[in-house]
């Protein structure tokens, strides 16, 4: 069959406001231009992230029910840890209440001045996480991932070459960790190879630098080597992230992401001796180690959500979908990121707006268009959230400059995404017509959260 159909049947609804074109240009003003600061009932369609907006099934709800909220030992942590030492293989494994709790947990123990943490591309998160600790996050992307608009397997490799003079013009003593994230998300949810994987792997070993997995979309990109990298077409998705993991010291993991829950993540290792300096420091800042921040009903909503990501119908449906919206803006000619990645859409910014420079945020721009267009909620990744200051207070510009539609699991349909389709397409038409921004207030962690801006032709 060509249509590739929900593999859920929809149970629960919930409304969706709808406002005027006036309306949301008068609430992006009062917002700052900052999507973050807009309340969620004035958008239409939310695509800010796919990180806890997931639609839980009803095995989900059910093991909610279940859950037991013992402080110490509950059987909830139990099902907990099996079914991620199931995926993963690391017998150590430590929750959180989410992903970035694991990242600032294991880079205040292994960060510091003078330290170096290289990854494929780090997201803000764990940047925010490392820089926080004195260290500095290095990516070293493959050079086709640096290419928005010319298809590739496998966009976000790690350059092994990069990777081993990094190590060797800086030494292996200053660098606690390699780190690939999988998808990469700031390279446009493109997938790693297991090839790849494998190569980084000896690097490392051959240094003895450990190599860690930012797991949150490692049911995406496994499907994605079924797919795509040869010897693999037979193996299950769970067979293939198990190799994954294989290759791997530990992992972190927002299970907000590709274990469907709302909230929560771990921290898993083969190393005793650093999970145990992690739990003393989870002790302090998250809570006992077998509840690690979360209620017991969270533990079992992630039990139950790591194994319905598995399922080879739901992977085929996902990945398909996305696929659905990025190949209707192609058709339109409206620059994205190619192929399609694996849990958004990106447009490729700075090729949408060529009229708008760097330093003015042309990301962000197409964000707040495509709000007032059509009532559409995106994130900027870009100058944005990832450029830095020089000596002289001038912008560094980011590698690239995108904007996400991330796309939450089982929650829209494929008329909300055609609606979608039309809203850039229109805003695509329109586009000379918009301009470019400066800030006005910002922190110097994780800006894009809270920064305020205002347009450039606009006077105090």
């Amino acid at each position: 069959m060509k249509t590739i159909i929900e593999p859920f049947k929809i149970k629960s609804v919930e409304p969706i406001h709808f406002n005027t074109r006036e309306e949301r240009t008068d609430l992006l003003g009062k917002a700052h231009y900052n999507p973050f600061l807009i309340h969620s009932d004035d958008v239409l369609i939310d695509l800010l992230t796919d990180s806890g907006t997931s639609a839980m099934s009803s095995e989900q709800w059910a093991g909610i029910m279940r859950g037991d909220e013992s402080y110490a030992g509950s059987p909830s942590f139990f099902r907990f840890r099996d079914s991620v030492l199931e995926i993963t293989g690391m017998p150590d494994i430590i929750p959180t209440h989410q992903g970035r709790a694991s990242e600032k947990i294991l880079f205040s123990i292994l960060g510091g001045k003078g330290k170096y943490f290289i990854s494929n591309t780090l997201f803000d998160t764990t940047r925010a996480n490392i820089e926080f600790s004195g260290a500095e996050g290095v990516d070293l992307l493959c050079e086709e991932g640096k290419h928005p608009s010319i298809p590739a397997p496998f966009k976000g490799n790690m350059d092994v070459p990069a990777l081993r003079n990094f190590i060797v013009e800086h030494g292996a003593e200053h660098i606690p960790l390699v780190i690939i994230t999988v998808t990469n998300n700031s390279g446009g949810g493109q997938p790693v190879s297991m090839a790849n994987i494998r190569a980084v792997r000896k690097v490392c070993s051959e240094f003895c630098i450990p190599l860690f997995i930012d797991a949150c979309r490692f049911a995406e990109n496994a499907w994605f080597i079924k797919l795509r990298e040869e010897g693999y077409a037979d193996k299950t998705p769970k067979e293939i992230a198990r190799e994954l993991f294989s290759y791997a010291d530990g992992c972190t993991m927002s299970a907000k992401k590709d274990a469907f829950a709302n909230i929560g993540g771990f921290l898993a290792m083969r190393d005793e001796r650093l999970a145990l300096q992690c739990r003393n420091l989870l002790v302090i800042t998250e809570g006992f180690p077998t509840y690690g921040g979360l209620a017991g009903r969270d533990l079992e909503a992630i039990a139950i959500g790591l194994e319905e990501v598995l399922d080879e119908h739901y992977l085929e449906y996902r990945i398909r979908s996305i696929e659905y919206l990025t190949n209707k803006l192609i058709e339109a000619g409206v620059p994205v990121m190619q192929p399609a990645g694996g849990h958004a859409v990106y447009l490729d910014a700075k090729a949408f707006l060529p009229h708008i420079p760097v330093d003015q945020y042309p990301g962000q721009a197409l964000v707040g268009a495509l709000y007032v267009e059509g009532g559409v909620r995106g994130v900027e990744i870009g100058s944005l959230m990832f450029g830095k200051y020089d000596g002289n207070q001038q912008l560094i510009p980011a590698q690239l400059e995108l904007v996400r539609l991330a796309i939450p699991r089982r929650v829209y349909t494929q008329s909300h995404i055609d609606y979608v389709a039309e809203v850039i397409i229109e805003v695509f038409n329109r586009r000379d017509g918009i301009g470019g921004l400066r800030i006005t207030e910002e922190t110097p962690f994780l800006r894009h959260f809270t920064v305020k801006l205002q347009p450039i032709n606009q006077v105090n």
